[in-house]
């Protein structure tokens, strides 16, 4: 799984708009879940069901409270997934690996399962 940071509301728009399946880290500093969060998909990186994926670390110290107030964010973490530039889902709090993997194979993996099946 490839990592990129995001430091500015632009490079997060050019992210998401880059990459077809997404995955967003929004945390902060000096934030235990943050931190727990961060393991959790450092070990998702190393499964399978991570190949392809891109993970966009969004720090709000970098970007800013305003902008994280003007994406509804109420709390770090928050996990967001992002299919074909639109968020999917966005999961709140701690998320463990299988959690994470659950989620990817809900609403990010069902684009490439459809894209195989011929029509």
């Amino acid at each position: 799984m490839q990592t990129l940071h995001a430091s500015s509301p632009d490079d997060y728009a050019a992210a998401v708009a880059a990459h077809p399946r997404l995955l967003v880290d929004f945390h902060k500093d000096n934030c235990p879940g943050c931190t727990m969060l961060d393991m959790s998909l450092r070990k998702f990186a190393a499964e399978p069901a991570a190949e392809g994926m891109v993970l966009l670390k969004v720090k709000l110290e970098q970007v800013g409270e305003e902008f994280f107030r003007g994406l509804g964010l109420r709390q770090t973490p928050t996990l967001a997934l992002f299919r074909d530039g639109e968020e999917v889902a966005r999961l709140p709090g701690f998320q463990s690996p299988i959690q994470v993997a659950q989620a990817v194979d809900s609403h990010l993996k069902s684009s490439i399962r459809e894209a195989a099946v011929p029509l």
